[in-house]
């Protein structure tokens, strides 16, 4: 029999945090929180499911992950953001396949995730079935990629796991945008510390792309709206991207 940790870091997410707990709290016995000082109720919603709460001043995405996973007591992690929680036929599927067995034949698990956006569950765009490492032994997973767009690797056998998990990154604009501010130049900062240059091409042609890619080549408008919307605002995100870029540059 297996138990697993949750682990997440937080900051400010009081609109999502209760949803997220909620799907995990008969599944993991242990949640850990790693919060960057938040303004909000996020701490309390957290004491009330027996949540570890610890906090760190946030530098950026791996090395707040990093530690977060750290505090884990358990071989099992589950990783999870606050605006994320579980179907209960994965629940379930974890259960059968982790906590009810004696020995478990992979090392981590892909998960599969779907996205909302602005309400509307995306079911093209690049965003109805995004695999995610997300379930692994604590002992052989460490966060890469630095700055921004971590990503969870583990040195071992990989599974995964058919049913879905959820994500509500967006449910409405005043939400995008505080994220795509923060994303945006933690993008373009990450790109400078690679010594990547500016040109001219970056904001004439690779937004045009980035309206191409999801509306046209992942049928974003099949997603009604919604998908003409997301495709727009995913290529204003690179053209900032890159205008933050040439501004650091030109300091």
């Amino acid at each position: 029999m297996n138990k697993i940790s949750l682990v997440m870091i937080t900051k400010n997410e009081e609109k999502n945090l209760a949803k997220s707990l909620d799907s995990v709290k008969d599944l993991v016995n242990e949640i850990v929180i790693l919060d960057s000082g938040s303004a909000d109720n996020t701490v309390e919603i957290a004491k009330q499911y027996g949540a570890k709460i610890f906090t760190r001043n946030f530098d950026n995405f791996s090395n707040q992950k990093n530690y977060a996973l750290s505090l884990a007591s358990n071989e099992w992690v589950l990783h999870l953001d606050a605006d994320e929680y579980l179907s209960d036929e994965l629940k379930e599927e974890i259960k059968k396949n982790i906590c009810d067995v004696d020995s478990v034949d992979y090392d981590g698990f892909y998960l599969t995730r779907t996205n909302f956006f602005l309400g509307r569950q995306m079911k093209h765009s690049g965003m109805a079935k995004e695999f995610r490492l997300r379930l692994a032994k604590k002992i052989l997973s460490q966060y890469t990629g630095g700055v921004v767009h971590e990503r969870l690797e583990v040195k071992g056998k990989i599974g995964y796991l058919k049913n879905i998990f959820y994500h509500n990154s967006f449910p409405n604009l005043d939400n995008y945008f505080k994220k795509f501010d923060q994303y945006t130049t933690l993008d373009a900062r990450k790109r400078y510390d690679e010594n990547k240059k500016f040109h001219i091409t970056d904001i004439l042609f690779r937004p045009v792309l980035g309206f191409i890619k999801p509306y046209i080549l992942k049928a974003g408008f099949l997603d009604g709206l919604e998908g003409f919307i997301w495709a727009v605002l995913s290529s204003y995100y690179i053209f900032i991207k890159y205008v933050k870029l040439y501004l650091i540059n030109s300091r």
